[in-house]
């Protein structure tokens, strides 16, 4: 486990409550504020062709945001989030194949359950045959849950 990271518990209820509003489909969205302070959050559409087993940001807000925070007009992306409707709060082989090794936060949730990780500067892929691809991408955080 790296820094605990501060998220209030508003921002991780109202995720959880967007990620069951389409039980069946990934839900997305970004996670605004710093790498150790989520402040905010922001529903984006989940433009992959298959929403029910990925996700994909929407290039178009991602860039919105992006460029707002950088002309101090909003605060920054600290990550994302997304749902996994038939898994469970931790990265799949997927997540771990999209993965930028950037330090960037990609929160989980999954039957209301919300988990934290951080994207790190990896090893390459290898199939090792026990499902533990993405240990080698994410490093688990704690949440210091805040009111």
């Amino acid at each position: 486990m790296g820094m605990a990271v501060r998220i209030s518990r508003a921002v991780l209820e109202a995720i959880i409550s967007d990620a069951s509003t389409t039980p069946t489909v990934e839900r997305c969205g970004l996670l605004l504020g710093s790498a150790d302070h989520v402040t905010a959050w922001l529903s984006v559409a989940n433009v992959h062709p298959e929403p029910d087993q990925h996700f994909e940001l929407d290039p178009a807000t991602l860039i919105a945001v992006e460029r707002a925070a950088r002309q101090g007009h909003g605060p920054g992306v600290a990550g994302h989030y997304h749902s996994h409707p038939k898994g469970s709060a931790v990265p799949s082989l997927a997540d771990a194949e999209a993965a930028a090794p950037d330090g960037r936060l990609w929160l989980m949730t999954a039957q209301g359950e919300c988990r934290l990780w951080r994207s790190v500067a990896a090893m390459p892929l290898a199939n090792d045959g026990t499902g533990a691809l993405w240990l080698s991408r994410f490093v688990e955080e704690e949440i210091d849950v805040t009111d």
